[in-house]
């Protein structure tokens, strides 16, 4: 089988080093990797001479059986129109984020920009932080596709005796489970960079995750699926791990950095920051109610400090639980 992986960030490096044992693999990148070994984003870790890194978009996708899109969110309607009418391949979407200005999920950009059937578009997520995955650590993700058949193939392909992979159908859930969670995850980040406790991420977590249902029903998702890898799994983990770049985002904020400072550090991009502005685009559209996602919105974009934005949390009118 031969696979085509578009961009090479630390996840797509990581799944082209996965993957080179199974499968005859394409790299596309558009910065030069020197030495087999992807210094800025994924240090340490060559990749194997079997990968075939090109800087040819046609020769990355050319006779492929799968491709995998692992460029980020903001950049990826642009990468589809590169697709289209190229290839009958499954399309496996890796990237977690909302488009800024449609407020689209990605499998919709690519079903627009592509002429790719929705039946040939999947969808991954879980917790999966690249940097442990590499490194073997024990993980599991969901594969969400509307067919059940395409689904078996990626989860096929993907599943090793460290990297555990279980199939759904539920792709609009599973894409919003991956995007809003990293909203969540910054405002973990402002806990941590203030020195707050676990009481409060424990509440954070559990309030961010009823937001992300609300709004996640009324756009047509599976309660159940945030229940699952795609919702809280994935919302734990990048809530709490030292290598979630969302996490350093809202930590970095929590400490008293400016914005401007913020994104200036980030190597990589953090999918929650223009997640956050569409999100809220979303709740008011769809008339949800998303407290959280409005507060980090504010901190972000509109400058409040953070201790204030959790002053109006805990002054909210009181209510049951289950609202």
């Amino acid at each position: 089988m031969k696979i085509g992986i578009l961009g090479a960030g630390n996840w797509g490096t990581t799944l082209a080093i996965m993957l080179s044992d199974k499968a005859d693999v394409n790299l596309w990148t558009i910065e030069k990797i020197e030495g087999r070994e992807n210094t800025k984003y994924l240090p340490g870790y060559k990749i194997p001479d079997k990968v075939n890194i090109t800087y040819d978009f046609d020769d990355a996708i050319d006779s492929c059986s799968i491709i995998i899109l692992a460029v980020p969110s903001q950049v990826m309607r642009d990468v589809a129109k590169l697709l289209y009418k190229k290839t009958n391949a499954v399309l496996l979407c890796v990237s977690k984020g909302l488009e800024k200005t449609t407020l689209k999920r990605m499998s919709e950009v690519l079903f627009e920009e592509t002429g790719v059937p929705e039946d040939n578009i999947c969808v991954l997520a879980g917790p999966s932080i690249a940097r442990e995955v590499i490194r073997g650590v024990p993980t599991s993700c969901v594969c969400a596709c509307k067919n059940k058949e395409n689904a078996k193939l990626v989860q096929s392909i993907l599943n090793s005796k460290t990297f555990r992979v279980y199939t759904g159908s539920d792709v609009i859930g599973a894409e919003l489970g991956g995007a809003l969670k990293n909203i969540i995850a910054i405002a973990a980040g402002i806990c941590d960079g203030l020195g707050l406790g676990a009481n409060t991420k424990g509440a954070l977590l559990t309030r961010g995750i009823r937001e992300i249902i609300r709004l996640g029903v009324v756009m047509g998702a599976n309660t159940d699926t945030f229940a699952g890898l795609s919702g809280i799994g994935d919302l734990i983990t990048t809530s709490f791990s030292t290598d979630s770049r969302n996490h350093k985002v809202g930590e970095l904020i929590g400490k008293g950095y400016p914005m401007e400072y913020v994104r200036d550090k980030m190597v990589e991009v953090a999918e929650g920051i223009d997640t956050t502005s569409a999100a809220v685009e979303l709740s008011e559209r769809y008339n949800v109610s998303m407290p959280i996602t409005q507060e980090v919105y504010e901190v972000l974009f509109n400058k409040k400090s953070p201790l204030t934005a959790i002053e109006a949390l805990m002054a909210r009118e009181l209510k049951p639980e289950n609202l």
